[in-house]
């Protein structure tokens, strides 16, 4: 007994070592991560309120930045050009009057909020404004994937908006401000091209770009500010002070109503954008694992869908059976679509009996083409071959009349003769007729009636007559000939 008495003391001499060799790693641990990740020491409060104030102001210089930026997101839209609406980011003014919204709130500061929010508002109708002006001159040909990326945000928004405003608020509070960071989140967030959209939307009568854009600035704006106040309270910055307990105490319930408005409507937002995120994600699945696993289907487009209505809508190049339309409709129901499992799906099939249908039909059409034309080519040479023959023929005759000495003309060869040399004939005829002046005694006549182009004057014709008979009478060896105007 007496040893397991000394045993347990030793145990008990030795729990108190065991406990500090167990609580010195936490301890050391702990240390680490607040060493790491704690930043309150590294905080300029006095700074950091001055420097937030003095961007919150929108007059002179800032007022021609904005417009010139404006200028360049518009450009770089029109273009598709990333590498300019980046640059537009960069040097907007936008972002001081969204984080001195958020920091009036937090410090209870009413007189910054009021200044924050007509100089916002001022930015806005002046982005609108200029960026309207520009569109309207300077229409884009087709929209383009820069603008595309802008008039429809999603849950992606919403963080890179709430994460990018933590992060800008980290590196403003920091002593000596890290200018890199404000640069990225000032590219990240891109509260400028969505504006110029916006102005795009007004320019082109297109609303529904005019209010995506729109509210792709509202989830930036919101949640931007939103995250410059929980690091403002998270840090404890010093409340802003009043000479009248009564004001301080008014204006802080209106700033916590205010800031509760707004925070209320930017969590639904976040709420939503996230549901429509994961419905938009649950559909492409559904058309990836189950629609594109059935063989032969030929999907026309994207599905169109209406999240208001519940209503999936897909178009099919095929015919779809009554029994494909079910099989489709009790897979969506399936649990691993829970949120599209009460949506109605639309299913929109051809009126063609298959694809391979219109193939071979295809095919068909083709093959009566190819004969066709096989048809109008053996055609085609049998005309060549035979005006080769014509020709030949008629060499032949005058080749044979020669040698015959019979006075017979190679009318053909003259014809082609006096076209190349009076290129305003229009018809040559020559004829040998029989005349009589006294009814008796008969003359053969030659005479050649020659239609000239009706535009060219007597004046010209008449010289040109002349000099067609004297070669005419040497060419057919003729002592007289009479030239008559045909008509």
């Amino acid at each position: 007994m007496e040893e397991n008495k000394d045993i347990n003391n030793q145990e008990q001499e030795f729990n108190p070592k065991k406990k500090e060799q167990i609580a010195g790693p936490i301890e050391s641990i702990n240390n680490f991560l607040s060493v790491l990740f704690d930043f309150r020491e590294d905080t300029d409060h006095r700074a950091t309120i001055d420097a937030i104030k003095a961007d919150i102001p929108f007059k002179g210089a800032t007022a021609w930045i904005l417009i010139f930026a404006v200028f360049v997101a518009s450009i770089g839209l029109n273009a598709d050009s990333t590498a300019v609406v980046i640059g537009a980011m960069l040097i907007s003014p936008l972002m001081g009057p969204i984080l001195g919204l958020g920091m009036s709130f937090a410090l209870n500061d009413i007189d910054t909020f009021k200044k924050s929010l007509s100089n916002l508002g001022i930015m806005i109708g002046l982005s609108l404004f200029a960026s309207f002006m520009f569109f309207y001159f300077f229409p884009l040909s087709e929209d383009t994937s820069e603008l595309l990326g802008r008039v429809s945000p999603d849950i992606r928004d919403v963080l890179i908006a709430f994460f990018g405003g933590l992060a800008l608020m980290v590196a403003r509070t920091k002593k000596g401000t890290i200018a890199s960071v404000i640069f990225g989140v000032a590219i990240a967030t891109a509260l400028m091209p969505p504006l110029c959209t916006a102005g795009y939307g007004l320019a082109k009568g297109n609303f529904p770009y005019f209010f995506g854009a729109m509210y792709l600035f509202i989830i930036n704006t919101i949640f931007i500010a939103l995250a410059s106040f929980i690091v403002l309270k998270l840090l404890k910055f010093p409340m802003h002070k009043y000479a009248n307990a009564a004001k301080r105490k008014r204006y802080a319930t209106i700033a916590t109503i205010t800031g509760l408005a707004v925070m209320i409507p930017a969590i639904f937002t976040f709420l939503r954008v996230f549901n429509e995120s994961q419905i938009e994600l649950q559909i492409k699945n559904f058309i990836k694992n189950e629609v594109k696993e059935i063989e032969n289907f030929q999907l026309i487009g994207d599905p169109e869908l209406d999240i208001d209505e519940k209503e999936i809508k897909i178009s099919f190049f095929n015919e779809v059976t009554d029994g494909e339309r079910n099989l489709l409709s009790n897979q969506l129901n399936s649990k691993e679509y829970y949120k599209i499992k009460d949506f109605k799906l639309r299913i929109k099939g051809s009126d063609t009996k298959s694809f391979d249908l219109i193939t071979s039909a295809y095919k068909e059409k083709r093959a009566e083409l190819q004969e066709s034309k096989n048809i109008i080519s053996g055609l085609q040479k049998q005309i060549s071959d035979l005006q080769e023959t014509i020709s030949d023929l008629n060499n032949r005759i005058e080749q044979d009349a020669l040698n015959k000495n019979k006075k017979v003309i190679a009318f053909s060869r003259i014809a082609k003769d006096a076209k190349i040399r009076y290129i305003d004939i229009e018809k040559i005829d020559f004829a040998n007729v029989l005349s009589s002046k006294d009814f008796i005694k008969i003359d053969t006549i030659p005479i050649a009636t020659i239609k000239w182009n009706v535009r060219l004057p007597d004046s010209i014709i008449s010289p040109k007559e002349r000099e067609l008979r004297t070669w005419l009478q040497k060419e057919l060896s003729l002592d007289t000939l009479f030239i008559k105007r045909g008509n």
